[in-house]
């Protein structure tokens, strides 16, 4: 197995559970709150994780630049406005559909690493992240009366369209957050990777700061009083981020956002052994589906 395919396994493991974590959360705060803990509380740790990077492979950290920053700036704001605009989707009654539609986000980031980086995938590879986008998308509809074909004549829709908007910007920061990486040219993947998560995190956490600031100041007693979950919660959301930002450095967002998909593995089988719900021939099909697409694409690389 290459590296970055165990890095971004033990990602999506760890953002499991700071999902799990913000929902906790949100019973003691606004969804504005329990967004910025994963990015305000995320700053000391990943901090931590640079620094320790530095000392361990006795590296500098890469200096910044204009490109560097830029990429930050775009892939940050993107990534705002996507964990938003899914957050919404839960204001609609029927917004499993406009999730699974978020999750396409992986085709979307090959499409946007040709835009903007010219990185070409091959025909296999669309075919194997094609599989495990259409197996999430099964098991996001499942328990609803959605209907595989109504799924796919529903893009028309308004959940539809806000999770596709919500899963290009997630794709536009995937592969943004690569750019901003790769362009610091080394000296290796880790510090780069912990450069771009210092920078990026310190600036959402001032960005989500001056909007709560002067939108919904109260959020911050809020977070006061649930500052120790909160630092779980800072401390899944950086372990992943870096998680990403190495694998990302490593090879081509499409591929991890694909191989990510796993994450939907690990919520399925939360739910399944540590909640016992029962298991619908829709989520079979559907689990069935990401294993031979994230299989498939680890065999194409």
């Amino acid at each position: 197995m290459e590296l970055w395919v165990a890095i971004t396994f033990a990602a999506a493991f760890v953002q499991n559970i700071r999902s799990a974590l913000q929902k906790y959360l949100k019973g003691a705060m606004g969804t504005t709150g329990a967004t910025f803990v994963r990015f305000g509380f995320g700053v000391p740790f990943a901090l931590l994780f640079l620094a320790i990077a530095v000392a361990v492979l006795d590296l500098p950290i890469p200096p910044v630049h204009t490109t560097f920053f830029l990429w930050v700036v775009l892939a940050s704001i993107a990534q705002i406005l996507a964990q938003a605009l899914l957050v919404h989707l839960f204001s609609f009654r029927n917004f499993t559909v406009g999730t699974a539609y978020s999750r396409t986000e992986p085709a979307q980031a090959a499409l946007f690493g040709l835009l903007f980086l010219g990185e070409v995938v091959t025909v296999g590879t669309l075919i194997a992240i094609a599989i495990s986008v259409f197996g999430v998308m099964l098991i996001s509809v499942a328990r609803t009366a959605f209907s595989t074909k109504a799924l796919l004549l529903s893009v028309t829709s308004r959940t539809a369209l806000i999770g596709l908007a919500s899963g290009t910007l997630f794709g536009v920061s995937g592969v943004s957050y690569r750019a901003a990486s790769v362009s610091l040219g080394g000296p290796h993947a880790v510090i780069q990777a912990g450069t771009t998560l210092v920078v990026a995190v310190v600036f959402q956490t001032v960005v989500m700061s001056i909007w709560m600031a002067l939108r919904e100041p109260e959020e911050f007693a809020r977070i006061r009083k649930a500052w120790k979950p909160a630092l779980l919660v800072g401390l899944a959301g950086a372990t992943a981020s870096f998680g990403w930002f190495t694998a990302m450095t490593l090879q081509q967002a499409a591929y991890v956002k694909a191989v990510a998909q796993v994450e939907m593995l690990f919520t399925f089988a939360a739910s399944v052994f540590i909640f016992k719900e029962t298991i619908t021939r829709m989520e079979l099909a559907g689990c069935a589906l990401i294993v031979c697409g994230v299989a498939a694409l680890v065999l194409a690389v």
